[in-house]
């Protein structure tokens, strides 16, 4: 309250001070003067566009968003339709273009209920659309592709908290709507969002404005590359309270190629149990300072970490050079792994560093 106070007595002194001074100086300013001010705001104005960087950011990534209005089936008692809108934008996979949305945007939808415009308002026609419900991720497939521009893809795990980010989106149906934020945190998860059921989250939170409308558009970093599908907010009024949550980019894009290669999601298989309650007091007996990886209690016979020798009470401490931070993490990072993928783990094995390369394969079905 102090520091409140002594604040507004700072300013009420300059305003006083500024008083003083304005009643020796002519009250208003001549007309030479005031058009001189003009022509040097002209100029001053012409370098401040010319090194307005969110000017070239959107025009570099806002040709690759579109606008998706959706007819969606509601179950209130009696049937009926709801229209809501939201967004997605173009990528490219194996030499193809698709829209990369959210699941939720696009289902569950009636019979010919989604439609999707580019920014000129030209409407596509929709061919195929493939989703994962453990991601949020949906891809389609449109008609007209040879009309979509693909957006360039940035790598979020080289994003930083604090870094400058652009969301584009239809907030409440305003489409190609454009707002400017930093990144707020990151590998968010155990998020509660509504009835969607998405298990795989290691979001990035932002507080660049996001509301209804804007889920599956991107957030793009000041290169101008997508580094983000927006998905969800945290708001107690349905609106933007400076938190919003994005899925990374590179796992979105690890989802939908593996959506376009086979229609749904093959996770990749470790075959361990991890310690749920890894704590302080077991990290320390293990020769760590604090809990951190994630503590393995058993391995599957036959699995892929039973063929790289992985044994009880070793910790994983990295998975592919991603340090981990706890089981979700890991078990997150392992389902967005392609089978058949080789990995390097650092792991903790009797108080000494230890690597070992682990080939990935498929869930067995009795483990689905």
């Amino acid at each position: 309250m102090q520091r409140l106070q002594f604040v507004i007595c700072l300013l009420t002194c300059a305003m006083l001070g500024q008083r003083a001074i304005a009643q020796e100086q002519p009250v208003s300013v001549s007309l030479d003067a005031r058009q001189q001010l003009f022509e040097q705001l002209a100029v001053d104005a012409k370098q401040f566009d010319a090194r307005n960087i969110l000017k070239k950011v959107v025009r570099v990534a806002k040709p690759s968003v579109v606008h998706i209005q959706s007819r969606k089936l509601v179950q209130t008692g009696s049937r009926r339709t709801l229209e809501e809108a939201g967004s997605g934008f173009v990528v490219e996979i194996k030499d193809q273009k698709y829209i990369l949305t959210n699941r939720h945007v696009v289902f569950p939808t009636v019979p010919d209920g989604v439609k999707i415009s580019l920014e000129d308002g030209q409407t596509l026609s929709v061919l195929d659309i493939t989703s994962d419900p453990a991601s949020d991720i949906a891809v389609i497939t449109v008609r007209e592709a040879d009309l979509l521009v693909p957006a360039r893809i940035g790598d979020s795990g080289r994003m930083d908290i604090g870094d400058f980010v652009v969301a584009i989106g239809s907030p409440f149906g305003l489409t190609h709507s454009i707002t400017y934020g930093i990144i707020s945190a990151k590998g968010r998860k155990d998020l509660a969002l509504g009835t969607q059921g998405v298990v795989i989250q290691d979001f990035i939170q932002t507080d660049a404005a996001i509301n209804p409308g804007n889920s599956g558009g991107p957030l793009v970093n000041m290169r101008g590359e997508v580094i983000g599908v927006n998905t969800a907010i945290a708001s107690s009024s349905g609106g933007n309270e400076g938190i919003g949550f994005t899925i990374p980019i590179n796992m979105a894009m690890v989802v939908a190629s593996q959506l376009q290669d086979k229609e749904t999601v093959h996770g990749a298989y470790l075959g361990v149990r991890m310690d749920h309650d890894f704590n302080d007091s077991t990290a320390l007996k293990l020769g760590l300072s604090h809990a951190r990886g994630v503590r393995i209690t058993g391995v599957t016979e036959k699995s892929p970490a039973a063929k790289a020798e992985i044994t009880p009470n070793d910790v994983i401490l990295s998975f592919n050079g991603t340090l981990i931070e706890d089981d979700d993490h890991l078990a997150n990072l392992v389902s967005l792994t392609p089978a058949g993928s080789k990995v390097s783990l650092l792991l903790l094995r009797n108080r000494k560093p230890l690597r070992l390369e682990v080939k990935l394969t498929q869930r067995p079905t009795a483990e689905k």
